[in-house]
């Protein structure tokens, strides 16, 4: 089984440690388990401009086939403008339809205010839904106040090893 963490972010440190945490407590939960993770700020994703996926770069090429290749998605992004981070976005836009059909998906997202909770729900959830990916319901949402350098806040830690339980009993039930 394989699970893949993707960072949506071309800035800062927090989120890629929250994924980076997420991998740790799936590693933890399941030793077989096969993770990566794609930090963004790692990959040079061409925007989309109709061509076929052979034609796009290296990176973009790799990091598609690595979405596809996974049974579990963690997806963690930034409120940017009350919306996902545009790279995010941009990454979405390379997937094929249907692309997540039998695919658990995990939500994580930080933002400045709670009221960007709703990013979530309104904007993220029903890309991967469309994509035909099925969304759990313990995603995680994260104030920018509860992650400090050291991301020791008990519930934050706590709500994402509910949602990396969640995606794998969900994972193991199909």
């Amino acid at each position: 089984m394989r699970l893949v963490c993707i960072s949506g972010s071309l800035i800062g440190e927090k989120l890629p440690k929250v994924m980076g945490l997420c991998i740790k407590e799936a590693e933890r939960k399941n030793p077989n388990l096969k993770t990566e993770m794609i930090d963004l700020r790692d990959y040079q994703i061409q925007f989309v401009d109709g061509r076929p996926r052979e034609q796009y770069n290296t990176d973009t090429q790799e990091t598609v086939a690595k979405i596809l290749a996974a049974d579990i998605l963690l997806i963690g992004s930034p409120v940017y403008q009350a919306s996902i981070s545009g790279v995010l976005k941009n990454l979405f836009d390379h997937l094929p339809m249907n692309s997540l059909d039998g695919k658990i998906v995990g939500l994580v997202m930080t933002a400045g205010t709670e009221k960007h909770y709703l990013v979530m729900e309104h904007q993220l959830r029903p890309i991967i839904t469309f994509l035909k990916g099925f969304v759990v319901t313990k995603n995680v949402f994260i104030h920018t106040n509860q992650l400090d350098e050291e991301l020791e806040d008990e519930e934050v830690v706590t709500r994402i090893q509910d949602l990396v339980q969640e995606v794998l009993e969900f994972k193991k039930a199909l």
